[in-house]
C-alpha cells in the first residue's frame, strides 16, 4: 500500500487561506481610510465655503454699516421729536381744556335748560341747573356722555321746587370727569413717515 504525505498540501491550502484573509482585510482596511478621506475632504469643502460666506458677509456688514448707523440716529430723532409733538399736544389739550369744556356745555345744552353753577376739583366737574322737566335733564346727562371732552357723567341728584311765581322747575346736580381725548396722527403724517424712512433706508 503507497502511502501520501498530505501535510505540505495542508499547510500550502492553510497560508493560501490565511493569504487570502489578509487581503481581503488589507481591501476593507483601504476602503475604510478612502472613506474616512472622502467624507474629511467633503467636511473640510463645507467649512471652507462657510467661512467664506462668514467673511463675505462681515465685508457687506462693514460696508452698509454708515447707512445702517444713519437709519439709526433717524430712528432715534423721529422718537425724540414724537415725544415732543405729544408734550406739546398735551399742553395745547391742557391749556385749552376749559374752553372745550365750556363750549362743549353750551353747545349740548338744550333748551329749557339752564346751567347756574359749575364747580372743578383737578378734573371732577359738578354741574348744577335748573329744567322744566327730568326729560331735558336726561338729554344733557346723554349729550355729555357721547361728548369726548366727559367721562363718567353721572346724574348727582334731582329736586322739584316751585319759584316765586309758581313756575315748577327741577333743580339738579351732576358731576363728570374732564377728559382730553388724544390727538390722533392723520393717514398723510403716517404716510410722510413710513416715505422717510424708506428714503433713508436706500440711502
Amino acid at each position: 500500500m503507497i502511502e501520501i504525505n498530505l501535510l505540505p498540501v495542508r499547510e500550502a491550502r492553510r497560508k493560501a487561506d490565511l493569504r487570502q484573509q489578509v487581503t481581503q482585510l488589507l481591501m476593507v482596511v483601504i476602503l475604510v481610510l478612502a472613506c474616512i478621506g472622502y467624507t474629511h475632504s467633503q467636511v473640510s469643502s463645507q467649512i471652507k465655503t462657510s467661512e467664506r460666506r462668514i467673511v463675505q458677509m462681515e465685508a457687506d456688514i462693514r460696508q452698509f454699516q454708515p447707512q445702517l448707523d444713519q437709519v439709526d440716529a433717524f430712528r432715534k430723532k423721529k422718537a425724540n421729536l414724537e415725544k415732543k409733538i405729544d408734550v406739546i399736544d398735551g399742553l395745547d389739550r391742557a391749556r385749552s381744556g376749559p374752553v372745550r369744556m365750556l363750549d362743549e356745555l353750551s353747545t349740548h345744552t338744550p333748551e329749557r335748560l339752564w346751567i347756574t353753577g359749575l364747580t372743578t376739583d383737578g378734573r371732577n366737574i359738578q354741574l348744577m341747573g335748573q329744567s322744566l322737566d327730568n326729560e331735558l335733564v336726561a338729554v344733557l346727562l346723554h349729550a355729555l356722555g357721547e361728548s369726548p371732552y366727559f367721562d363718567r357723567v353721572d346724574l348727582d341728584s334731582t329736586e322739584l321746587r316751585t319759584d316765586r311765581g309758581g313756575l315748577k322747575l327741577v333743580n339738579f346736580k351732576l358731576q363728570a370727569v374732564l377728559a382730553a381725548p388724544k390727538a390722533k396722527k392723520t393717514k398723510k403724517a403716517k404716510a410722510k413717515g413710513k416715505s422717510a424712512d424708506k428714503s433713508v433706508a436706500k440711502t
